[in-house]
Order: structure tokens, then C-alpha cells, then sequence
């Protein structure tokens, strides 16, 4: 039984990080530079729109859900307590908190926060968009997107070590 709920939490973490994964890749594959094509003061407008409603998302639920449930598995990993596939569990969960969290925290949340006090229209929202913005939060979303399909794959080596025994 404990197996059982075992893989089932395991799967679940998987398919999280895949879709939390899918959502980055979204943004730097074609949303941001369909942003940065436009008007630069619409990018900044439309950027501040999808900033303030993220909190309103199931994506937020994921990435935060994720964040605490890697943190306990990698935990459990780490004592000994989850036997086959914890090392693959641990390595998630630093990967996750590191590449997905950490890097959230520390970059594109300071850099959300900096581009919500511009105002879209005016020069030096144009200034941080083109020269600061763009270019840096896009890296660093890849960054996040990676981390988090790196954490999702190592779930599913977790899950086939789980199963095989």
C-alpha cells in the first residue's frame, strides 16, 4: 500500500513539473517574443496584466504545491526514508528549489516587482523593458523551464526504479 502511494505521489510530482515546465517554455518560446514585437509600451502593459493575474492561476498552485512537496520528498530522500528512487527524488528537489524557486525568488520576481512601479507609457518603462527585462527575465525563464523539466524526468526515473523493484 505504501508503494502504491508512493508512485502515485511520484506521478503526480511528474506530470506537476512537466506542466509547470510547459508553462515556461510557453513564455520564452514565442509569449515573450511576441511581446517584445509589439509596441514596447504594450509589452510592459500587457507584461503587468499577466503579472498581477498569475497569483489567480492553477499554474501558481503547481509551481508553489511543487515547490513544498519536492522540499518534503527531498527530505524523506535524503533520511532514507523513500528507498528506491530517492536518490532521483533528492536530486529533484534540489534542482527544483534551486533552478525553479530559487531562481524565481531571487530574479524574475524582483524583476516583476521593478517593472509593476513603471509606468507602461513613459521612457524609462521602454528603458527597463528593452535593456533590462526582456532579456534577463527571458534567460532566466528558460533557466526555470530546464530546471523543472530536469526535476519532472528525474521523477520518472523515480517512478520506473519504484516500480522494478
Amino acid at each position: 500500500m505504501t508503494q502504491t502511494w508512493l508512485l502515485l505521489t511520484y506521478e503526480i510530482s511528474l506530470i506537476s513539473c512537466a506542466l509547470v515546465a510547459g508553462v515556461f517554455l510557453t513564455f520564452s518560446d514565442f509569449v515573450m517574443r511576441s511581446l517584445d514585437g509589439a509596441r514596447t509600451s504594450a509589452a510592459v502593459e500587457v507584461m503587468q496584466g499577466i503579472n498581477r493575474e498569475v497569483f489567480k492561476t492553477v499554474f501558481m498552485v503547481l509551481l508553489i504545491g511543487m515547490w513544498a512537496v519536492t522540499a518534503a520528498l527531498g527530505a524523506f530522500a535524503y533520511i532514507g526514508a523513500l528507498g528506491s528512487g530517492s536518490t532521483s527524488i533528492l536530486w529533484a528537489a534540489i534542482i527544483y528549489s534551486v533552478g525553479v524557486a530559487g531562481v524565481t525568488l531571487v530574479f524574475n520576481v524582483p524583476m516583476n516587482n521593478r517593472l509593476a512601479a513603471q509606468a507602461y507609457d513613459s521612457p524609462e518603462g521602454a528603458a527597463y523593458w528593452t535593456n533590462v527585462y526582456y532579456p534577463r527575465w527571458k534567460f532566466w525563464n528558460w533557466v526555470r523551464g530546464i530546471a523543472s523539466a530536469v526535476a519532472a524526468v528525474l521523477y520518472l526515473n523515480a517512478c520506473l526504479q519504484l516500480v522494478q523493484g
